[in-house]
């Protein structure tokens, strides 16, 4: 069964860490160029960070230098190391293929950013 299932959010401070993993099924993970998507009450999902099957990444502009994205192809998962966390990042994060659409989309990992 294809399906990816996100983990690791909660209730942090700002300038507080998590570390979000996405854990794959599916015999092509190794091949697939992943990312992490988030998505606030209001607004529209956006793509936070991605990783390619050759390791080459990318973040938005709005995390580049807080955010890590990383993978584990020997177990399927995909993770975000979150730093320095703001308000503003407050949303349900998913992860998926990058481009989205390989998985069917997952039930996300909440993160909330308050004081």
């Amino acid at each position: 069964q294809v399906q990816v299932v996100e983990s690791g959010g909660g209730l942090v401070q700002p300038g507080g860490s998590l570390k979000l993993s996405c854990a794959a099924e599916g015999s092509i993970f190794s091949r697939l160029d992943m990312g992490w998507y988030r998505q606030a009450p209001g607004k529209e999902r956006e793509e936070v960070a991605s990783i390619t099957a050759g390791g080459t990444i990318y973040y938005a502009r709005s995390v580049k230098g807080r955010f890590t994205i990383s993978r584990d192809n020997a177990k399927a998962t995909v993770y975000l190391q979150m730093t320095s966390l703001k308000p503003e990042d407050t949303a349900t994060y998913y992860c998926n293929s990058a481009p989205r659409g390989y998985f069917p989309t997952g039930q996300g990992t909440q993160v909330t950013v308050s004081s």
